[in-house]
């Protein structure tokens, strides 16, 4: 059972990992199934390094396991409750204030 602690740290990780849109993109194409680092390069018209580097922070953050397959490694995410807890998530009706701007310098969501 999750007692609120781990609650919180789990709400931090999926708010790093998601903070970036480039991570969000990752998460959103391997909600469509496991991927490899070259595959999300060349669909998010990224380099496989800025890809590798998304892969190990949403790894880090717990969200996605990779497999090794020979030379190559698959990634996939992690559980599938948090497939449906982000399938979910999309499917959520954000309410947003356009009258009031985000008291975060560095936020970008406003913009």
């Amino acid at each position: 059972m999750l007692t609120i602690a781990s609650r919180l740290d789990v709400m931090n990780r999926l708010g790093r990992a998601m903070a970036d849109p480039n991570r969000s993109r990752i998460l959103l194409h391997l909600l469509e199934g496991p991927r490899y680092t070259a595959e999300l390069a060349h669909e998010l018209d990224l380099t496989r390094t800025n890809v590798s580097n998304h892969l190990a922070c949403l790894r880090g953050c717990g969200l996605i396991v990779a497999s090794a397959e020979g030379r190559r490694t698959r990634y996939e995410i992690a559980d599938r409750h948090l497939t449906q807890g982000l399938v979910q998530l999309l499917e959520a009706v954000v309410a947003v204030d356009d009258g009031s701007p985000c008291t975060d310098e560095g936020c970008e969501c406003c913009a």
